[in-house]
């Protein structure tokens, strides 16, 4: 029996947005930082899927010798931004582009300076979403939900985080960061992959 949902993640921009989505599964859901689990995790995956089912079977392991987690089911994501015109950068390493503890206000200019000039039919982008996870059984799941647009010509809203403000919408008329949250939960892909999850978990509770 799945008791509780441990997210690999200390980031709270995505626990706000992991915890609405998933919040009628009437799971208590936790961030791996607030179940005090720690573990060393190398990425070295060469795909988004491969990277969220290294972190998710990792931070299993650590919460299967905690009792209190032992029936939990561990969600990790990976995500990131990959541009056409630029070969699909930064890809799986975008987290890592110019360094993890760059500002994304100087990853997203740096972008926008890469792109100059260019027209938007060539600016055609999409954020990505690999969701893994670990289940009590030992069992192992992947997801992977998308988003596409364009990159914008301007770093431009508020409510987004990451590569939000450049991400543009053409249907929208925004980027992503200008979105309201649940507008963006609908249309995102980490929404798209936890949705998918979400029928996952409650296809495995069903069964149990």
């Amino acid at each position: 029996m799945i008791d509780k949902i441990i997210f690999a993640t200390g980031n709270e921009h995505k626990m706000i947005e992991i915890r609405m989505i998933l919040s009628d599964l009437g799971l208590e859901v936790l961030s791996q930082s607030e179940a005090g689990l720690h573990a060393d995790v190398v990425e070295d995956g060469s795909t988004f899927e491969e990277n969220a089912l290294i972190k998710a079977t990792k931070i299993a392991e650590a919460a299967r010798v905690v009792e209190e987690y032992r029936s939990a089911v561990v969600l990790a994501d990976d995500s990131g931004l990959e541009i056409d015109y630029l070969n699909k950068e930064p890809g799986i390493y975008s987290a890592r582009y110019m360094g993890e503890n760059t500002s994304y206000d100087i990853k997203n200019q740096a972008l926008l300076d890469r792109l100059e000039g260019v027209e938007d039919e060539k600016r055609t982008a999409r954020f990505v979403c690999a969701i893994a996870a670990a289940f009590p059984d030992g069992s192992t799941a992947v997801v992977r939900g998308t988003m596409e647009g364009i990159i914008g010509h301007e770093i431009a809203g508020e409510n987004g985080f990451g590569y939000d403000p450049i991400f543009y919408l053409p249907e929208y008329g925004c980027t992503s960061a200008q979105l309201a949250p649940e507008k963006k939960n609908e249309l995102s892909h980490r929404g798209e992959g936890l949705r998918k999850m979400r029928t996952i978990l409650e296809e495995k509770q069903n069964a149990i």
